[in-house]
């Protein structure tokens, strides 16, 4: 064997080796992408829920609260800011610009919830109405899971972002189009609290 031929066969063993190195770094972005875009299909499903009982929540509480239409409108026009800023962010989860805007439409849309169970203290019979109380019980189960659902999502988001961003796959996840994903955070303590929904 010549020294040339061992040189070939030895280049070709390198580049065969270096192909397999990349395509092990790709293959794991993608299955850690695909994670956490699974978890954050489980805070979209849990969202949707949660858009769902908002207007039967306001529908039962608007015959009581005549004089807080303002309230009841606000809550209804932040469900459905939140409710677009989930379908753009539930059809891409990697687009870290439509997570962001779930978050500040989210937040809006907590506020204004907050808003309506403090204005509803007041109304005694509403506080005692039988539906009243079945659909805040099944928003702040809802609220539970999506906290869960979003722990979940986050972690999967660090566990994808600490892979992309370490060497050696810091060098090719741009080369691949593997972008950093957005976490699913609260930014300001008072929206870190669930709505208050219990009337006891």
């Amino acid at each position: 064997m010549s020294i040339v031929l061992v040189l070939l066969l030895f280049l070709l063993a390198l580049v065969v080796v270096l192909a397999l190195f990349v395509v092990g770094i790709y293959n794991r972005l993608v299955a850690l992408r695909n994670r956490f875009k699974n978890a954050f299909a489980q805070i979209d499903v849990q969202l949707k829920r949660r858009y769902d009982l908002i207007p039967n929540l306001v529908e039962t509480a608007k015959g009581y609260l005549k004089h807080e239409r303002e309230t009841l409108e606000n809550v209804i026009k932040a469900r459905n800011i939140a409710y677009t800023a989930s379908q753009a962010a539930a059809a891409d989860p990697a687009n870290a610009a439509a997570v962001k805007s779930l978050l500040g439409a989210e937040s809006g849309l907590t506020g204004a919830l907050s808003r309506l169970m403090a204005v509803s203290e007041a109304y005694p019979d509403l506080k005692a109405n039988q539906n009243m109380m079945q659909l805040t019980e099944e928003l702040t189960s809802t609220e539970n899971k999506i906290s869960f659902a979003r722990q979940a999502y986050n972690d999967s988001v660090m566990v994808y972002n600490t892979t992309r961003e370490t060497f050696p796959n810091v060098v090719f996840a741009p080369m691949f189009g593997f972008t950093a994903a957005q976490l699913f955070q609260i930014e300001d303590q008072a929206e870190r609290e669930a709505p208050k929904v219990t009337f006891s």
